[in-house]
């Protein structure tokens, strides 16, 4: 099994307390998900993540092939980190990090995933050519999101 990393950082002109605010709200997950990827959760969620939350939702990551993945909220310290493992879902392994701390001009905001793929030997051929390309674009499309929502680190909101 190969594990693979994407880290994604993203400085928002905001407090650490209000990118929390929004980043620790799992009901956001629609917002910053890209439309094509049908991302619908299917059962009632908290507005806060604390761990043993479950989160259940249906994505159509690839293909259009819905797809449903269970998600619990592993580990959270309020203000600067939450962690998500994948339970069921599309890939073999996947725990997803979010880290926030205080940065020049507001909130680091930085994503470090973990991910393995169930195709055995082809699984790098089939990251490199299709997942990882997949996933660099879903954490693109987030950030010119979070952009919109919040401005750029560079400039007053």
């Amino acid at each position: 099994m190969s594990l693979h990393r994407l880290e994604a950082v993203q400085v928002l002109p905001v407090g650490r307390d209000e990118a929390w605010e929004f980043f620790s709200n799992p009901r956001n997950l629609s917002v910053i998900t890209p439309p094509d990827m049908g991302f619908e959760i299917t059962e009632e969620i908290p507005e806060r993540v604390h761990p043993g939350l479950i989160v259940v939702y249906k994505v159509r990551p690839l293909l259009g092939i819905p797809v449903t993945w269970v998600t619990e909220i592993t580990a959270v310290v309020e203000g600067e980190l939450f962690v998500d493992d994948q339970r069921i879902g599309p890939y073999r392994f996947w725990h997803h990090q979010h880290h926030f701390r205080d940065a020049p001009g507001g909130t680091e905001a930085r994503d470090i995933v973990h991910y393995a793929l169930p195709f055995g030997p082809l699984g790098g051929v089939v990251n490199e050519r299709v997942i990882a390309p997949r996933l660099q674009s879903i954490f693109d499309f987030r950030r010119g999101v979070i952009e919109q929502r919040f401005g750029l680190a560079s400039q007053p909101r």
